[in-house]
Protein backbone atom coordinates (compact mmCIF):
# COMPACT_ATOMS: atom_id res chain seq x y z
CA UNK A 1 0.00 0.00 0.00
CA UNK A 2 1.29 3.22 -1.25
CA UNK A 3 1.74 6.22 2.23
CA UNK A 4 1.06 9.67 1.19
CA UNK A 5 3.83 11.53 1.98
CA UNK A 6 1.58 13.91 4.78
CA UNK A 7 0.85 10.35 6.42
CA UNK A 8 4.25 9.05 6.68
CA UNK A 9 5.98 8.98 10.57
CA UNK A 10 4.63 11.96 11.94
CA UNK A 11 6.64 13.36 14.63
CA UNK A 12 5.29 11.68 17.77
CA UNK A 13 5.10 15.00 20.43
CA UNK A 14 3.23 16.84 16.91
CA UNK A 15 -0.85 17.17 17.08
CA UNK A 16 -0.93 14.78 14.31
CA UNK A 17 1.42 12.46 16.03
CA UNK A 18 -0.08 12.57 19.28
CA UNK A 19 -3.57 11.65 17.47
CA UNK A 20 -2.32 8.63 15.40
CA UNK A 21 -0.50 7.46 18.79
CA UNK A 22 -4.29 7.62 20.48
CA UNK A 23 -5.89 5.64 17.14
CA UNK A 24 -3.14 3.29 17.66
CA UNK A 25 -4.18 2.66 21.46
CA UNK A 26 -7.82 1.73 21.23
CA UNK A 27 -7.00 -0.17 17.95
CA UNK A 28 -7.02 -3.88 20.02
CA UNK A 29 -10.22 -2.62 21.54
CA UNK A 30 -12.50 -2.11 18.53
CA UNK A 31 -13.01 -5.71 17.69
CA UNK A 32 -14.25 -6.58 13.90
CA UNK A 33 -14.66 -3.13 13.59
CA UNK A 34 -10.39 -2.50 13.87
CA UNK A 35 -10.36 -3.58 10.40
CA UNK A 36 -11.28 -0.25 9.16
CA UNK A 37 -9.02 1.62 11.35
CA UNK A 38 -7.14 2.84 8.89
CA UNK A 39 -9.73 5.14 7.87
CA UNK A 40 -9.12 7.22 11.22
CA UNK A 41 -5.77 8.07 9.89
CA UNK A 42 -6.99 9.80 6.92
CA UNK A 43 -8.35 13.20 6.65
CA UNK A 44 -11.34 12.75 4.30
CA UNK A 45 -10.66 15.78 2.44
CA UNK A 46 -7.68 18.30 2.73
CA UNK A 47 -7.59 22.09 1.54
CA UNK A 48 -4.77 24.37 1.40
CA UNK A 49 -6.08 27.89 -0.15
CA UNK A 50 -4.08 31.07 -0.97
CA UNK A 51 -5.65 33.98 0.84
CA UNK A 52 -4.54 37.51 -0.84
CA UNK A 53 -6.07 40.85 0.58
CA UNK A 54 -5.21 44.94 0.06
CA UNK A 55 -4.16 45.96 3.18
CA UNK A 56 -4.57 49.26 4.42
CA UNK A 57 -1.62 51.45 3.06
CA UNK A 58 -2.07 49.62 -0.58
CA UNK A 59 -0.14 46.36 -0.28
CA UNK A 60 -1.05 43.30 -1.43
CA UNK A 61 -0.41 40.61 1.40
CA UNK A 62 -0.95 36.35 0.92
CA UNK A 63 -2.11 34.53 4.18
CA UNK A 64 -2.14 30.47 3.68
CA UNK A 65 -5.71 28.91 4.87
CA UNK A 66 -6.45 25.67 5.30
CA UNK A 67 -10.28 23.23 5.98
CA UNK A 68 -9.93 19.85 6.49
CA UNK A 69 -12.71 17.32 6.29
CA UNK A 70 -11.47 14.68 8.93
CA UNK A 71 -14.54 12.10 8.83
CA UNK A 72 -18.37 12.54 7.54
CA UNK A 73 -19.33 8.91 7.58
CA UNK A 74 -21.67 10.75 11.02
CA UNK A 75 -23.00 13.64 9.37
CA UNK A 76 -21.67 17.39 7.79
CA UNK A 77 -18.24 18.30 8.61
CA UNK A 78 -17.87 20.38 12.10
CA UNK A 79 -15.31 22.28 13.74
CA UNK A 80 -13.81 25.78 14.37
CA UNK A 81 -11.61 27.71 12.52
CA UNK A 82 -8.39 29.67 13.79
CA UNK A 83 -6.31 32.41 13.65
CA UNK A 84 -2.73 32.01 14.82
CA UNK A 85 1.11 32.35 13.38
CA UNK A 86 2.13 28.99 14.26
CA UNK A 87 -0.86 27.25 12.63
CA UNK A 88 0.24 24.06 9.86
CA UNK A 89 -2.11 21.95 7.91
CA UNK A 90 -0.67 18.91 10.24
CA UNK A 91 -2.12 21.06 13.34
CA UNK A 92 -5.65 21.37 11.73
CA UNK A 93 -5.24 17.75 10.26
CA UNK A 94 -5.38 16.83 14.09
CA UNK A 95 -7.87 19.33 15.58
CA UNK A 96 -10.32 17.82 13.05
CA UNK A 97 -9.62 14.52 14.07
CA UNK A 98 -10.18 15.03 17.29
CA UNK A 99 -13.52 16.71 16.26
CA UNK A 100 -14.18 13.58 14.71
CA UNK A 101 -13.98 11.74 17.88
CA UNK A 102 -15.17 14.55 20.50
CA UNK A 103 -18.40 14.65 18.63
CA UNK A 104 -18.90 11.15 18.01
CA UNK A 105 -18.04 10.49 22.09
CA UNK A 106 -21.13 13.00 22.80
CA UNK A 107 -23.31 11.47 19.70
CA UNK A 108 -23.56 14.25 17.49
CA UNK A 109 -24.75 13.49 14.00
CA UNK A 110 -21.46 15.34 12.80
CA UNK A 111 -18.27 14.26 11.58
CA UNK A 112 -15.55 16.18 11.98
CA UNK A 113 -13.20 19.34 10.27
CA UNK A 114 -11.00 22.04 11.28
CA UNK A 115 -9.74 25.74 9.37
CA UNK A 116 -7.31 27.84 10.14
CA UNK A 117 -4.95 30.72 8.58
CA UNK A 118 -1.48 30.80 9.76
CA UNK A 119 -1.91 34.99 10.63
CA UNK A 120 -1.07 36.98 14.15
CA UNK A 121 -4.48 39.27 13.96
CA UNK A 122 -3.42 41.27 16.19
CA UNK A 123 -0.99 42.90 13.42
CA UNK A 124 -4.61 43.84 11.44
CA UNK A 125 -6.79 46.43 11.59
CA UNK A 126 -10.21 45.45 11.80
CA UNK A 127 -11.06 45.92 8.05
CA UNK A 128 -7.88 43.77 6.96
CA UNK A 129 -9.10 41.16 9.36
CA UNK A 130 -12.80 41.46 7.79
CA UNK A 131 -11.36 41.62 4.27
CA UNK A 132 -9.61 38.23 5.04
CA UNK A 133 -11.93 36.38 6.87
CA UNK A 134 -14.52 37.23 3.72
CA UNK A 135 -11.38 36.20 1.34
CA UNK A 136 -10.88 33.03 3.26
CA UNK A 137 -14.83 31.75 3.15
CA UNK A 138 -14.81 32.54 -0.62
CA UNK A 139 -12.18 30.21 -0.91
CA UNK A 140 -13.28 27.17 1.25
CA UNK A 141 -16.96 27.94 0.02
CA UNK A 142 -16.83 25.15 -2.35
CA UNK A 143 -16.65 22.62 0.46
CA UNK A 144 -18.58 24.38 3.53
CA UNK A 145 -22.25 24.54 3.90
CA UNK A 146 -25.22 24.38 6.45
CA UNK A 147 -25.64 19.93 5.18
CA UNK A 148 -21.60 19.87 4.09
CA UNK A 149 -19.09 21.70 6.82
CA UNK A 150 -20.05 24.18 9.71
CA UNK A 151 -17.08 26.19 10.72
CA UNK A 152 -17.45 27.80 14.30
CA UNK A 153 -14.77 30.07 16.45
CA UNK A 154 -12.01 28.60 17.95
CA UNK A 155 -8.28 30.52 18.93
CA UNK A 156 -8.73 34.33 18.06
CA UNK A 157 -12.07 34.02 16.35
CA UNK A 158 -15.45 35.37 17.48
CA UNK A 159 -18.84 36.22 17.03
CA UNK A 160 -18.10 39.15 14.32
CA UNK A 161 -15.55 36.63 12.20
CA UNK A 162 -18.39 34.18 12.33
CA UNK A 163 -20.85 36.63 10.98
CA UNK A 164 -18.86 37.82 8.15
CA UNK A 165 -18.18 34.09 6.90
CA UNK A 166 -22.30 33.62 7.11
CA UNK A 167 -22.20 37.36 5.23
CA UNK A 168 -20.14 35.88 2.47
CA UNK A 169 -21.32 32.53 2.29
CA UNK A 170 -24.70 34.00 1.77
CA UNK A 171 -23.78 36.39 -0.59
CA UNK A 172 -22.16 33.94 -2.69
CA UNK A 173 -25.16 31.55 -2.44
CA UNK A 174 -28.16 33.73 -2.67
CA UNK A 175 -29.77 33.20 0.07
CA UNK A 176 -29.36 34.26 3.78
CA UNK A 177 -27.59 30.50 5.35
CA UNK A 178 -27.41 31.13 9.09
CA UNK A 179 -26.91 27.46 9.38
CA UNK A 180 -23.74 27.67 7.54
CA UNK A 181 -21.58 28.44 10.69
CA UNK A 182 -22.39 28.52 14.94
CA UNK A 183 -20.92 30.61 17.19
CA UNK A 184 -22.72 33.71 15.51
CA UNK A 185 -24.30 36.67 17.26
CA UNK A 186 -27.43 36.39 18.78
CA UNK A 187 -29.49 38.55 16.29
CA UNK A 188 -28.06 36.53 13.42
CA UNK A 189 -29.19 33.27 14.74
CA UNK A 190 -26.59 32.40 17.48
CA UNK A 191 -27.58 30.53 20.63
CA UNK A 192 -27.59 31.83 23.56
CA UNK A 193 -25.59 29.93 25.67
CA UNK A 194 -22.54 29.33 23.06
CA UNK A 195 -20.09 31.60 24.45
CA UNK A 196 -19.82 29.79 27.91
CA UNK A 197 -20.46 26.32 26.67
CA UNK A 198 -17.24 25.06 26.52
CA UNK A 199 -15.87 26.47 29.93
CA UNK A 200 -19.33 24.71 31.16
CA UNK A 201 -18.67 21.50 29.70
CA UNK A 202 -14.99 21.32 31.37
CA UNK A 203 -16.77 22.00 34.82
CA UNK A 204 -19.99 19.86 34.33
CA UNK A 205 -17.05 16.79 33.29
CA UNK A 206 -14.89 17.80 35.94
CA UNK A 207 -17.73 17.99 38.94
CA UNK A 208 -18.91 14.29 37.66
CA UNK A 209 -14.81 13.23 38.17
CA UNK A 210 -14.71 15.28 41.38
CA UNK A 211 -17.33 13.72 42.81
CA UNK A 212 -15.72 10.23 41.83
CA UNK A 213 -12.61 11.39 43.10
CA UNK A 214 -14.30 11.58 46.23
CA UNK A 215 -13.03 15.59 46.25
CA UNK A 216 -15.21 18.21 47.33
CA UNK A 217 -15.24 21.45 45.22
CA UNK A 218 -15.96 23.44 47.75
CA UNK A 219 -12.59 24.99 48.74
CA UNK A 220 -10.59 22.60 45.97
CA UNK A 221 -7.21 24.95 44.28
CA UNK A 222 -7.43 25.11 40.66
CA UNK A 223 -5.07 26.40 38.55
CA UNK A 224 -5.72 27.19 34.84
CA UNK A 225 -3.43 27.15 31.74
CA UNK A 226 -4.54 29.83 28.94
CA UNK A 227 -7.38 32.46 30.46
CA UNK A 228 -8.86 32.96 27.74
CA UNK A 229 -13.03 32.24 26.95
CA UNK A 230 -12.57 28.31 27.96
CA UNK A 231 -10.80 28.50 31.08
CA UNK A 232 -12.38 32.10 32.57
CA UNK A 233 -15.43 30.67 31.94
CA UNK A 234 -14.40 27.30 33.87
CA UNK A 235 -12.49 29.14 36.89
CA UNK A 236 -15.67 31.69 37.02
CA UNK A 237 -17.61 28.07 37.66
CA UNK A 238 -15.60 26.28 39.82
CA UNK A 239 -15.64 29.64 42.07
CA UNK A 240 -19.24 29.81 42.15
CA UNK A 241 -19.23 26.33 43.23
CA UNK A 242 -16.78 27.20 46.18
CA UNK A 243 -13.09 26.55 44.48
CA UNK A 244 -10.12 28.45 44.51
CA UNK A 245 -8.30 29.64 41.85
CA UNK A 246 -5.00 30.35 42.80
CA UNK A 247 -2.52 30.56 39.57
CA UNK A 248 -3.63 31.47 36.31
CA UNK A 249 -1.66 31.63 32.71
CA UNK A 250 -2.00 33.05 29.49
CA UNK A 251 0.56 34.76 26.65
CA UNK A 252 0.75 38.04 28.46
CA UNK A 253 2.33 36.34 31.60
CA UNK A 254 1.59 34.18 34.67
CA UNK A 255 -0.19 35.09 37.99
CA UNK A 256 -0.50 33.77 41.54
CA UNK A 257 -2.44 34.16 44.89
CA UNK A 258 -2.41 31.44 47.56
CA UNK A 259 -5.39 32.86 48.92
CA UNK A 260 -7.30 32.93 45.73
CA UNK A 261 -7.61 35.03 42.76
CA UNK A 262 -10.71 37.21 42.69
CA UNK A 263 -12.40 35.86 39.57
CA UNK A 264 -14.40 39.20 38.93
CA UNK A 265 -11.56 41.57 39.34
CA UNK A 266 -8.86 39.57 36.87
CA UNK A 267 -12.67 39.27 34.49
CA UNK A 268 -12.27 42.64 34.39
CA UNK A 269 -8.38 43.25 33.76
CA UNK A 270 -8.22 41.00 31.51
CA UNK A 271 -11.47 42.84 29.41
CA UNK A 272 -9.11 45.83 29.66
CA UNK A 273 -5.73 44.60 29.16
CA UNK A 274 -5.91 41.53 27.08
CA UNK A 275 -4.81 39.05 29.73
CA UNK A 276 -3.59 38.08 33.46
CA UNK A 277 -0.26 39.80 33.16
CA UNK A 278 -0.02 42.91 35.78
CA UNK A 279 -2.96 41.64 37.72
CA UNK A 280 -2.56 43.65 40.74
CA UNK A 281 -4.82 41.22 42.82
CA UNK A 282 -1.79 37.99 42.24
CA UNK A 283 2.13 38.27 42.38
CA UNK A 284 3.85 37.83 38.56
CA UNK A 285 5.68 34.09 38.59
CA UNK A 286 7.80 32.75 36.24
CA UNK A 287 6.00 31.13 33.58
CA UNK A 288 7.55 27.22 33.50
CA UNK A 289 6.67 27.50 37.80
CA UNK A 290 3.15 27.19 36.69
CA UNK A 291 3.27 23.68 36.56
CA UNK A 292 4.51 23.23 40.20
CA UNK A 293 1.77 25.11 41.08
CA UNK A 294 -0.06 23.18 44.50
CA UNK A 295 -4.01 22.64 43.24
CA UNK A 296 -5.92 19.66 42.88
CA UNK A 297 -7.17 20.93 39.55
CA UNK A 298 -5.56 21.77 36.67
CA UNK A 299 -6.86 22.84 33.41
CA UNK A 300 -4.85 23.20 31.02
CA UNK A 301 -6.96 25.58 28.54
CA UNK A 302 -4.53 26.79 26.08
CA UNK A 303 -2.33 25.48 22.98
CA UNK A 304 -1.67 21.27 21.84
CA UNK A 305 1.14 19.67 23.59
CA UNK A 306 1.55 21.73 26.87
CA UNK A 307 2.12 18.81 29.22
CA UNK A 308 5.12 17.03 27.91
CA UNK A 309 6.90 14.31 29.69
CA UNK A 310 8.77 16.60 32.15
CA UNK A 311 5.85 18.55 33.16
CA UNK A 312 3.83 15.83 33.78
CA UNK A 313 6.50 14.62 36.72
CA UNK A 314 6.10 17.86 38.64
CA UNK A 315 1.86 18.47 38.50
CA UNK A 316 0.57 18.43 42.08
CA UNK A 317 -3.03 18.36 40.69
CA UNK A 318 -5.39 14.94 41.45
CA UNK A 319 -7.61 15.87 38.29
CA UNK A 320 -6.68 17.05 34.93
CA UNK A 321 -9.68 18.57 33.03
CA UNK A 322 -8.45 19.25 29.32
CA UNK A 323 -9.95 22.44 28.47
CA UNK A 324 -7.66 22.64 25.02
CA UNK A 325 -7.37 20.47 22.56
CA UNK A 326 -4.21 17.58 22.56
CA UNK A 327 -2.47 19.57 25.41
CA UNK A 328 -1.19 16.29 26.79
CA UNK A 329 1.33 14.28 24.72
CA UNK A 330 1.37 10.43 24.88
CA UNK A 331 4.20 10.16 27.01
CA UNK A 332 3.16 12.35 29.51
CA UNK A 333 -0.31 11.18 29.60
CA UNK A 334 1.62 7.63 30.49
CA UNK A 335 3.10 9.07 33.16
CA UNK A 336 -0.09 11.24 34.85
CA UNK A 337 -1.71 7.51 34.87
CA UNK A 338 1.20 6.14 36.26
CA UNK A 339 1.27 8.41 39.00
CA UNK A 340 -2.34 7.84 39.55
CA UNK A 341 -3.91 11.37 38.48
CA UNK A 342 -6.99 11.59 36.47
CA UNK A 343 -7.04 13.26 33.22
CA UNK A 344 -10.69 14.19 31.89
CA UNK A 345 -9.54 14.22 28.19
CA UNK A 346 -10.21 16.81 25.39
CA UNK A 347 -12.52 14.98 23.45
CA UNK A 348 -14.93 14.65 26.61
CA UNK A 349 -14.34 17.17 28.59
CA UNK A 350 -14.28 20.66 26.24
CA UNK A 351 -17.10 18.86 24.08
CA UNK A 352 -19.84 21.32 25.49
CA UNK A 353 -18.79 24.06 22.35
CA UNK A 354 -20.06 21.72 19.82
CA UNK A 355 -22.86 20.67 21.73
CA UNK A 356 -24.09 24.14 21.84
CA UNK A 357 -23.39 24.59 18.43
CA UNK A 358 -24.93 21.46 17.28
CA UNK A 359 -28.05 23.16 19.56
CA UNK A 360 -27.76 26.42 17.56
CA UNK A 361 -27.72 24.80 14.51
CA UNK A 362 -30.67 22.83 14.77
CA UNK A 363 -32.66 26.02 16.12
CA UNK A 364 -31.78 28.00 12.91
CA UNK A 365 -33.15 25.41 10.78
CA UNK A 366 -36.60 25.15 13.10
CA UNK A 367 -35.71 28.91 13.40
CA UNK A 368 -37.01 28.40 16.79
CA UNK A 369 -34.64 29.35 19.62
CA UNK A 370 -34.36 27.95 23.29
CA UNK A 371 -33.62 30.10 26.86
CA UNK A 372 -30.56 29.61 28.21
CA UNK A 373 -31.69 27.58 31.09
CA UNK A 374 -33.11 25.08 28.38
CA UNK A 375 -29.73 25.04 26.71
CA UNK A 376 -27.94 24.21 30.20
CA UNK A 377 -30.07 21.54 31.27
CA UNK A 378 -29.78 19.75 27.72
CA UNK A 379 -25.92 20.37 27.75
CA UNK A 380 -25.34 18.88 31.07
CA UNK A 381 -27.51 15.99 30.14
CA UNK A 382 -25.68 15.41 27.15
CA UNK A 383 -22.03 15.19 29.17
CA UNK A 384 -23.63 13.65 31.88
CA UNK A 385 -24.87 10.73 30.32
CA UNK A 386 -21.79 10.47 27.67
CA UNK A 387 -19.15 10.61 31.00
CA UNK A 388 -21.09 7.58 32.47
CA UNK A 389 -20.77 5.55 29.42
CA UNK A 390 -17.09 6.64 28.90
CA UNK A 391 -16.23 5.62 32.75
CA UNK A 392 -17.97 2.77 32.42
CA UNK A 393 -16.28 1.32 29.18
CA UNK A 394 -12.62 2.69 31.46
CA UNK A 395 -13.72 0.35 33.70
CA UNK A 396 -14.72 -2.91 31.97
CA UNK A 397 -11.78 -2.58 30.16
CA UNK A 398 -9.76 -1.09 32.68
CA UNK A 399 -7.98 1.78 30.51
CA UNK A 400 -7.82 5.48 31.03
CA UNK A 401 -11.05 8.11 30.27
CA UNK A 402 -8.99 8.82 26.99
CA UNK A 403 -8.33 5.49 25.58
CA UNK A 404 -12.30 4.75 26.57
CA UNK A 405 -13.33 7.75 24.88
CA UNK A 406 -11.58 6.82 21.85
CA UNK A 407 -13.46 3.31 22.10
CA UNK A 408 -17.01 4.72 22.50
CA UNK A 409 -16.65 7.01 19.56
CA UNK A 410 -14.76 5.26 17.45
CA UNK A 411 -17.37 2.41 17.59
CA UNK A 412 -19.63 5.06 16.66
CA UNK A 413 -17.72 6.18 13.67
CA UNK A 414 -16.45 3.10 12.05
CA UNK A 415 -19.92 1.31 12.56
CA UNK A 416 -21.45 4.04 10.18
CA UNK A 417 -18.65 3.54 8.33
CA UNK A 418 -19.10 -0.06 7.70
CA UNK A 419 -22.70 0.25 7.33
CA UNK A 420 -22.49 3.20 4.73
CA UNK A 421 -20.00 0.66 2.67
CA UNK A 422 -17.55 2.02 0.06
CA UNK A 423 -18.85 3.61 -3.16
CA UNK A 424 -18.41 3.20 -5.79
Amino acid sequence: MNEPLSFVHPHANSPWGTYISQVDRVVPYLGHLARWSETLKRPKRTLIVDVPIEMDNGDVAHFEGYRVQHNLSRGPGKGGVRYHPDVTLEEVMALAAWMTVKCAAVNLPYGGAKGGIRVDPKRLSIKELERMTRRYTSEIGIIIGPQRDIPAPDVNTNGQIMAWMMDTYSMNTGTTATGVVTGKPIHLGGSLGRVKATGRGVFVTGREAARRLGLKLDGARIAVQGYGNVGSSAAELFAQAGGTVVAAQDHTGTIFNDKGLDIADLAAHVKEHGGVGGFAGGEAMDGEAFWDTRCDILIPAALEGQISAARAHRIKARLVLEGANGPTVPEADDILAERGVLVVPDVICNAGGVTVSYFEWVQDFSSFFWSEDEINVRLDKIMVDALKKIWDTADRHKITLRTATFAVACERILTAREERGLYP
